[in-house]
């Protein structure tokens, strides 16, 4: 017998377990590797591959030995123990002789076709018991397993009855109380309803009387801007018959005064009789004392006007100003950053300007590089710097406008007594921008 004659005879129970072992082994095949009429199969799962496609899967492994020498080598990978069996010529249990004859068909051995034969042998012999033995048990396996789903299929049913059962009982619940709800908003729409009505009558009936109202006062307005007008017209008259009458007496006045003054030929004078009081005359205020009505001795703006007026002289009390903007840094640095800062300001200018330290208590004269147009003087030993700036304001001409920077009050009073403008220290850092 031929290995064509053995395939086509194989019987119907090793047939099937062929079947379902090159389903299961084709899972494992690449895409290229499957012919293209079972390619689609391929994507199925084993057991349905097996149920759609194993006619095509059979006649493709019988009409294609290159296709079955691919599938075998994954059937090999499958059933390990099962092939080694085969090829060491092991016999294996009359249970597995339906499995053996599909997996020796398969990869085809030394051997195989006896190894069929033997196991077609045994199924006859059996006639077909053992398939029906498969069948019942599956059947039985499946009825239990429906059996079981039926089972909590009812369970899950009779659980989501309960629910079912307590929503439905909250429904009523909650439509009881829709129900009583919609029953007191009936209610109260039905008394704001009344009440409305109600308040469009008392507001019609106020309506009509303010309208009656209204009319009596515009009949009364109307009867008081007519009594108004012939009072009006009356005084008007009145007037007018006033005012031709002191007209004419004014105009008689005026013409005796004009005659008056002829007859006595008067020369016309400015002198009053003020004029004629023997009395000493005030001094006339100073220039700076014209400017910055109304700012207050610390304001930068009023520094800003006086620093305009011409010819004006600024005087700063040094370390007054310096320990007030830089408490923390040394004289020397305060000195130059004074001085510097107050160059910049008044060198568009060309405003005269003296900064005078306290040199009292000095043995030695410091260093001080003055800027461009800036005098820097310090006061000599024994001698305070408020009385040199007293001594600079005193030597000035009177009328020439002296400005004098320092928060000192005593200086400032003392300065303003001899004709200088004090603004505080404070004036000039808001000025320098700190």
């Amino acid at each position: 017998m031929t290995d064509a004659d053995v395939a086509g005879a194989l019987p119907p129970g090793i047939h099937k377990k062929m079947v379902i072992l090159a389903a299961r082994a084709l899972s494992a095949m690449p895409p290229e590797q499957i012919p293209p009429a079972l390619r689609r199969a391929a994507a199925f799962a084993p057991a349905r591959r097996a149920k759609l496609a194993g006619p095509q899967l059979a006649a493709a492994l019988e009409a294609d030995d290159e296709f079955r020498q691919r599938l075998a080598v994954h059937v090999r990978a499958m059933v390990p123990q099962l092939i080694r069996a085969l090829d060491e010529g092991t016999p294996l249990p009359p249970a597995r002789a339906l499995e053996t004859a599909a997996a020796a068909y398969l990869v085809r051995p030394s051997g195989w076709e006896s190894v069929v034969r033997s196991a077609g042998d045994v199924e006859l012999s059996r006639g077909g018991g053992a398939d029906e033995d498969e069948t019942v048990q599956r059947l039985t396996a499946a009825l239990s397993a429906a059996r079981s789903e039926a089972k909590g299929v009812r369970e899950r049913l009779r659980g989501q009855l309960d629910d079912v059962k307590a929503d439905n009982a909250q429904l009523r619940r909650t439509l009881g109380e829709v129900r009583q709800q919609l029953r007191g908003a009936q209610a109260a729409a039905l008394s704001a309803d009344q009440s409305e009505q109600d308040a469009r009558r008392e507001a019609l009936t106020g309506a009509r009387a303010a309208e009656a109202e209204n009319r009596r006062w515009r009949s009364r307005v109307a009867e008081l801007e007519g009594q108004l007008a012939v009072t009006r017209r009356a005084g008007r008259d009145a007037r007018d018959t006033e005012t031709m009458r002191l007209r004419l007496l004014l105009d008689t006045v005026v013409d005796a005064a004009a005659g008056l003054r002829r007859e006595l030929a008067l020369a016309p004078s400015d002198l009053s009789p003020a004029d004629t009081v023997s009395a000493v005359e005030p001094a006339s205020a100073a220039l700076t004392d014209k400017v910055g009505h109304g700012l207050s001795n610390d304001d930068p703006v009023l520094l800003r006007r006086l620093l305009e007026l011409p010819r004006v002289h600024l005087i700063v009390d040094g370390y007054n100003v310096s320990k007030s903007a830089w408490p923390s840094s040394p004289l020397d640095q305060q000195r130059a950053r004074l001085t510097s800062r107050i160059a910049a300001l008044v060198a568009p200018k060309r405003v005269e300007t003296t900064v005078v330290f306290d040199g009292a208590e000095l043995l030695d004269r410091p260093s001080v590089t003055a800027p461009r147009g800036i005098r820097v003087r310090f006061s000599p030993a024994g001698v305070i710097a408020d009385d040199l700036i007293r001594e600079l304001v005193s030597s000035e001409p009177l009328g020439r406008p002296v400005v004098v920077v320092s928060s000192d009050r005593e200086l400032a009073e003392s300065v303003a007594e001899r004709g200088a403008r004090p603004v505080t220290s404070s004036a000039l850092i808001g000025v320098l921008g700190h």
